[in-house]
């Protein structure tokens, strides 16, 4: 009988483990249009301040942006939805082509918060 109940809870936690959904970001801001923001020279340069800690997050999707961004880039996007991996390969792509240095720049602080977090 205790043979019978180990296996069957075995069983149970599989199945829970294969059927559990990956935790993601929520997906409030996944109508954010990354080209338009990367085409309007000052709208960029506002979300830019934001992410940079330079100048204030103004909007509420800075602001959620912000909290997350730095953590999608450093593990790939793992919890990001299909939209999300879609703006941050966008944003990454025109970056790396159009302004590199603020690109590393970005990338750096990036690293550089995720470090902070992992000591707090």
């Amino acid at each position: 009988m205790a043979r019978l109940i180990c296996t069957i809870a075995i069983i149970s936690i599989a199945l829970m483990c294969v059927l559990a959904e990956e935790e993601k970001y929520d997906d409030k801001y996944d109508n954010v249009d990354p080209v338009a923001i990367l085409a309007n020279d000052k709208l960029r340069q506002q979300y830019y301040n934001c992410f940079m800690a330079i100048g204030p997050c103004v909007t509420a999707d800075q602001k959620f942006f912000n909290e997350l961004i730095s953590e999608a880039f450093q593990t790939q996007c793992k919890k990001c939805t299909e939209k999300q991996k879609y703006m941050l390969d966008t944003i990454s792509d025109w970056y790396t082509k159009n302004q590199p240095e603020k690109w590393n720049r970005f990338i750096a602080k990036s690293i550089e918060d995720m470090k902070k977090k992992a000591k707090q």
